[in-house]
């Protein structure tokens, strides 16, 4: 049973990347201290690639979807079971090419809408556009 009364999304990637961006910011942060552009770099460096590993952990089942999860997904050890498909409306998994698969409307047996006419090349304002465009382009 978890501590924690409620679902405070601990996970293995939310743990890693703030271990990770934590040292790049204490880098970042010398390299301002002392002036050191070396140190600046290298500690953005740091910083970005705690990023990227946070993403790639996501992506790999060990971060969590956005909202709440079932209690019994609440201990940070456990891998999210629905990180394969990707999690809807979120913005990580949309970049790495996830999300969930919608059906067809052939699928679905629903008729796909009538699709409208595709008006021309625009022309200047205020002259009439293409006969199926209703008016004046704008």
């Amino acid at each position: 049973m978890s501590a924690h009364q409620y679902d405070h999304g601990h996970t293995v990637a939310g743990w890693t990347g703030f271990g990770i961006v934590t040292a790049g910011a204490a880098v970042l942060a010398l390299g301002v201290c002392t002036g050191s552009g070396v140190s600046r770099a290298v500690g953005l460096g740091i910083v970005l690639l705690g990023l990227l590993v946070t993403w790639a952990l996501h992506l790999a089942g060990w971060g969590k979807p956005t909202g709440r999860r079932p209690r019994g997904q609440w201990d940070w050890r456990v891998r999210d079971p629905g990180a394969g498909d990707g999690h809807p409306g979120c913005l990580g998994c949309r970049l790495a090419g996830r999300g969930r698969r919608r059906t067809t409307a052939a699928e679905s047996g629903v008729p796909a809408p009538a699709s409208a006419p595709v008006p021309g090349p625009r022309s200047g304002a205020g002259e009439p556009g293409p006969v199926d465009a209703g008016g004046p382009v704008r």
